[in-house]
């Protein structure tokens, strides 16, 4: 997941200074294939080894990688193992990282944001981009916009080597920090508005796009609010988007519309595992799952859940979608795996990656999860 300007992983690499060797997930991500990701861990986990939270966003500030433990407040948020351990141990989500911490062991606060629920990573995003910013942006010896780019407000604007500005484009920094990466594009005619930051390979395009992390090759145009995009996500035409997460490799058909504001003005319930919630949030849009397609003119409902690999079209989806579904309207078919992973391989393909082996078994791994009887029992009771 990404949180504020960087994805949970990175944050921890920078944070400790270290790069992540692994992590411990579900059986149906154990051949989850993520560009430039380390993969899942299988046995034992060596003594030694500093295992974290992943529900932690840790601050961009370098900690002490030498200490036993690492606290927020009365919790663990990462503690480096004392004996060896086995990756069941932790799959099941039962071991407290407390538990591990040895007695009398050298504890470090640490800055941060816990991510208690989903919808954290948009309640928090305008803070934590405006933290992060000026962090990643010293790392790269960025400079400034060049003289044709109109800026507006005080913040700074970073543009790493490689970016590029158009002519009329309007830099927005009243409120927060942009950043550009390099390789990416801000294209004529664009209001972008901090805090901000457009990774590497990515183009937005006209209007205005303001408080948002958007990850490596996405293309991302049309009006655009507090949103997330995880990376090679593609909302290319007109339609807003606001307060969402769309994961890797989404494609938003043209006119499609995320709705973020209840008529009423209130707080925003949002599917889970467990039912329906209140996000306690009165601006949540829509949670899109790796490899959700919509089809043109699309209206998604306020706090709307898209499980990943759906491919809706048609009609106005209801508050939530299961995993790999196809169709126009509830009760929703099923997407055949086959040609689910051909339409994958095609898609990622035109962007230059191509779909693994292991990519495949994990396709076929979280099919075969989304069909189990207990997960498809939880997403049909949301209905």
């Amino acid at each position: 997941m990404r949180a504020g300007a960087e994805l949970l992983r990175r944050r921890w690499e920078i944070a400790l200074g270290t790069a992540c060797r692994g992590f411990v997930g579900a059986p149906h991500l154990a051949d989850f294939d993520e560009p430039w990701a380390p993969h899942p861990i299988t046995g034992v986990i060596d003594a030694g080894t500093i295992v974290a939270n992943s529900r932690f966003a840790v601050a961009l500030v370098t900690m002490s990688p030498d200490a036993d433990a690492w606290t927020s407040g009365d919790s663990v948020v990462a503690v480096r193992l004392d004996a060896p351990l086995e990756v069941e141990r932790l799959a099941g989500g039962e071991v407290a990282l407390e538990s591990l911490v040895r007695v009398g062991a050298t504890r470090v606060p640490t800055a941060g944001r816990w991510l208690a629920e989903v919808w954290d990573l948009i309640g928090h995003l305008p803070a934590m981009l405006a933290e992060d910013i000026p962090i990643v942006a010293e790392e790269l010896m960025t400079g400034g916009a060049p003289s044709h780019a109109a800026v507006i407000g005080s913040f700074p604007v970073h543009v790493e080597g490689g970016a590029h500005i158009e002519p009329h484009v309007v830099l927005d920094a009243s409120v927060g920090p942009i950043l550009l990466r390099k390789g990416s594009t801000v294209q004529s005619f664009t209001r972008l508005v901090g805090p901000a930051i457009v990774g590497e390979g990515s183009t937005v395009v006209g209007e205005r796009i303001a408080c948002v992390s958007i990850g490596e090759v996405c293309k991302v145009h049309g009006e655009v609010s507090t949103t997330i995009f995880l990376g090679h996500a593609n909302k290319g035409h007109e339609g807003f988007v606001g307060h969402s997460v769309l994961g890797r490799w989404v494609n938003l058909g043209a006119g499609t519309i995320t709705s973020n504001l209840k008529n009423t003005y209130g707080t925003v319930s949002l599917w889970t595992p467990g039912g329906i919630r209140d996000s306690g949030l009165q601006f949540l849009g829509t949670l899109a799952g790796d490899h959700v397609k919509t089809g043109i003119g699309i209206r998604l409902t306020t706090g709307c859940v898209l499980g990943a690999g759906a491919n809706v079209f048609d009609a106005m989806p209801p508050k939530v979608v299961p995993p790999f579904a196809w169709g126009s309207g509830s009760p929703y078919g099923t997407y055949d795996l086959e040609k689910f992973t051909a339409v994958a391989a095609r898609m990622m393909e035109r962007r230059h990656v191509e779909l693994s082996d292991a990519g495949r078994r994990q396709f076929a791994a979280a099919f075969a999860h989304a069909r189990s009887e207990r997960h498809a029992a939880q997403w049909a009771s949301a209905r």
